[in-house]
């Protein structure tokens, strides 16, 4: 089991920046891809950004390419997602995913972290 708590949320400003954690504990943190998704009151959650466990390559959905940067602290077991140019758009609930296997693949997170809300004002 992997247990997953994330914390940074809060409001913002549109253009402003939050940065999120998540932190891991239970199984070997570094073995696993990790990734942040978001998701909005009757909508399905998507995915934001991953990482891989070993290589450190990223990957980003096309809404937030050039803005967020997701990154990994093997030796704190956290994963970290920095948000910069925040859009009212961004406006949802934030969860940290992890899982065995390849990084960009949704299906692969198994275990998530009970969110955290990010609310961008206009």
């Amino acid at each position: 089991q992997v247990q997953l708590v994330e914390s940074g949320g809060g409001l913002v400003q549109a253009g402003g920046s939050l940065r999120l954690s998540c932190a891991a504990s239970g199984r070997t943190f570094s073995s696993f891809a990790m990734g942040w998704f978001r998701q909005v009151p009757g909508g399905e959650r998507e995915l934001v950004a991953t990482i891989s466990w070993n290589t450190g390559s990223t990957y980003y959905g096309d809404s937030v390419k050039g803005r967020f940067t997701i990154s990994r602290d093997n030796a704190k077991n956290t994963v970290y997602l920095q948000m910069n140019s925040l859009k009212p758009e961004d406006t949802a609930v934030y969860y940290c995913g992890a899982g065995f296997g390849d990084y960009s693949d949704y299906d692969v997170y198994d275990y998530w972290g009970q969110g955290t809300q990010v609310t961008v004002s206009s």
